[in-house]
């Protein structure tokens, strides 16, 4: 029987949606749960600033009446007219093996960007890049944490079947923390804070952080990400959400703040223990009982995985070596916590600086993510 293609346009629709994902995968053990209350708020215009600059369509192929697939078509308005493209994006996309699916399900997507005006498909990735992004093409036997995406071997298939090619690559790596700091890298880190007259301010809390700083160590993530890959400058709505959101979840021993002289924040580090394991046990549902794992998984004093979610450096400082004065104010903390395992987020293939200074460290290069274009 023939694939049929459904938008989807009621919250029940979208309840739909997100479920597919994480029922889709119920029986991967390196697949991690979303948290269906966020991905829902993530197509809500109401709640996610990102609709400010965006619009968004959901799909879902069906056959014989079960649902085989999804994907999100997306429009990033400001991020195009950054890059100077007209770009239709696909992200969340989940297929069985059936190319005729996969088809049908881009080919909608394609349709829809093309009655906007686009001429280009490009993804897997979100509204912003601050959303999952990148579809894994190496490492399917490792778990995935909670700030990427996992997906079947096949896909790639598919991807390559429907004409899509390669525009960039993101490695990650696994850091197994040592004892002890390396002397060359601790002394490193102390002469760029006596070269660049810059110091860590170890603030405790979301409270002293906003007191201190507003959202400006938001201005400096802003910018210090301008030459990643679809970047999308930041709305004050979007600076807000994120502060709001997520910074009253981490454990500020894991949030390393760089001033310089004049007490302006120069460098930012933000890591937060890994709750894949938290969410698998319960599906990415917070009730009943979700909110106690992945609670219990917050505020654990030992960690045996960790993942390191962002580090920025304004740009004028970029050269200097702050990279090492952010690891070496967090390294005591994985040694506190016990912490095994450090989860790199994804790192363009390109970006050698950041890659090259985890050299120090035993590491193993064990994924790769890849987003795809087209012209259509």
């Amino acid at each position: 029987m023939a694939v049929k293609i459904k938008q989807i346009t009621t919250k029940c629709g979208v309840l739909r949606f997100v479920k597919f994902g994480n029922n889709f995968y119920k029986d991967c053990e390196n697949f991690c749960p979303s948290l269906i209350l966020d991905e829902m708020a993530t197509f809500n215009p109401k709640k996610n600033p990102a609709f400010d600059v965006c619009e968004n369509v959901l799909y879902m192929a069906y056959r014989n009446g079960k649902a085989v697939g999804r994907v999100a078509g997306i429009i990033n308005h400001e991020a195009n007219a950054r890059w100077g493209v007209k770009e239709v994006r696909f992200g969340w996309i989940d297929f069985v093996d059936d190319l005729e699916v996969s088809k049908a399900l881009l080919d909608a997507v394609v349709e829809w960007g093309k009655s906007k005006g686009m001429n280009a498909l490009n993804g897997p990735v979100g509204f912003t890049d601050f959303d999952h992004q990148g579809l894994l093409i190496e490492g399917y036997d490792h778990l995935a944490p909670m700030a990427s995406l996992y997906n079947y071997p096949y896909y790639v298939r598919h991807m390559d079947e429907y004409g899509l090619v390669k525009e960039n690559d993101w490695i990650e790596m696994q850091i197994y923390p040592p004892q002890q700091l390396p002397e060359r890298f601790a002394r490193m880190a102390n002469i760029v804070k006596e070269r660049s007259h810059v110091r860590v301010d170890k603030v405790k809390s979301v409270k002293e952080l906003k007191k201190k700083y507003g959202y400006t160590y938001m201005d400096v993530i802003d910018i210090a990400y301008q030459k990643l890959y679809n970047f999308q400058p930041l709305t004050d709505r979007q600076k807000k959400q994120y502060c709001e959101s997520y910074f009253p979840m981490l454990n500020f021993d894991f949030v390393t703040i760089v001033v310089n002289e004049n007490e302006e924040v120069v460098g930012v580090g933000v890591g937060m223990p890994d709750i894949s394991k938290a969410l698998r046990k319960c599906n990415g549902k917070l009730f009943p009982f979700g909110w106690y794992h992945i609670l219990k998984a917050l505020k654990s004093d030992h960690y045996d995985a960790f993942d390191l979610l962002l580090i920025a450096v304004r740009p004028d400082y970029q050269d200097r070596g702050l990279n090492a004065v952010i690891i070496a104010d967090q390294h005591p903390y994985f040694v506190k916590y016990g912490i095994q395992r450090v989860e790199t987020t994804a790192i363009m293939e390109t970006n050698f600086k950041n890659l090259n200074h985890w050299e120090m460290f035993p590491h193993q290069y064990h994924k790769r993510r890849r987003a795809y274009i087209k012209s259509i």
